[in-house]
């Protein structure tokens, strides 16, 4: 690919480090031609290495806590300012379970954190749209992208309320999806990825022995994040631009497995 994001702009949340999906898509975005602004919270700065992205993308970085409407909206301003006017792409690269870091069994959550996990993670992206609906931030035709997993569909263990949470995810997709997509024909979907070893995967209790299982099962092994960075600059791009209020697959063929001649 070449070019593909030619004179679009955007925003990218959750970069942290090299391994994060979010870090991977911003320079896939700029590769492909586009400018960029990266947004986290100030203890994800303070954590990961942002700064080098940003040197690396020549991309402002705006400090943002994203469950938080009144930073949303400053960072949407500031956004456009920067960009002198409205932008074209999206990407919502947050999600954080208290109970799963705490290693809280599901039938036992704490439903303090389980409001957190929530919060953090899927209403943050009503809250991001509603002020960018608001706001009118996006271009005519603009794209926005979340990340799921398929744990939002399927049981899987140890994913706890982070699973419910991107039920909640992709609920969001398809409901705002309905409205900005009337107003502004701006698409909004979800990527379902493959296990992948980012900070906060590796987190996950036998993620490893989960990474292992789904790349045998699947036909085309484990998507890297180098693939998802790849696909979701192709959502970004005018070529998807009948794509909307879809949960997309971008994991070998997993999601279409039982079993396989490798687990037997």
């Amino acid at each position: 690919m070449a070019d593909l994001l030619k004179g679009k702009k955007g925003i990218i949340f959750g970069a942290l480090n090299d391994k994060s999906i979010a870090w991977k898509t911003a320079e896939a975005a700029v590769r492909e031609g586009a400018e960029i602004v990266l947004t986290n919270t100030a203890m994800a700065l303070r954590l990961g290495t942002i700064n080098a992205l940003s040197e690396k993308c020549k991309a402002p970085v705006i400090v943002a806590d994203a469950t938080s409407v009144t930073d949303l909206e400053a960072l949407v301003d500031e956004t456009m300012v920067h960009f002198e006017g409205k932008f074209d792409f999206v990407l919502h690269s947050v999600g954080m379970s208290p109970n799963i870091r705490k290693s809280i069994p599901y039938e036992s959550l704490n439903y303090d954190f389980m409001n957190k996990t929530l919060d953090i993670s899927a209403i943050s992206f009503h809250k991001l749209l509603s002020v960018l609906y608001a706001k009118d931030a996006l271009k005519d035709n603009g794209s926005v992208v979340a990340l799921s997993y398929i744990a939002a569909d399927r049981a899987v263990a140890g994913y706890s309320d982070m699973a419910d949470a991107k039920a909640l995810l992709q609920s969001v997709t398809r409901n705002f999806g309905t409205i900005y997509g009337r107003r502004n024909r701006v698409r909004i979907n979800t990527v379902s990825q493959s296990p992948t070893m980012t900070s906060a995967g590796s987190g996950i209790a036998g993620m490893d022995k989960m990474f292992d299982y789904a790349d045998r099962l699947s036909p085309l092994g484990n998507a890297s994040a180098d693939d998802c960075a790849d696909y979701i600059v192709t959502l970004f791009s005018d070529y998807t631009r009948a794509i909307t209020m879809q949960n997309l697959y971008n994991d070998g063929g997993f999601s279409s497995m039982i079993t396989s001649s490798e687990i037997l």
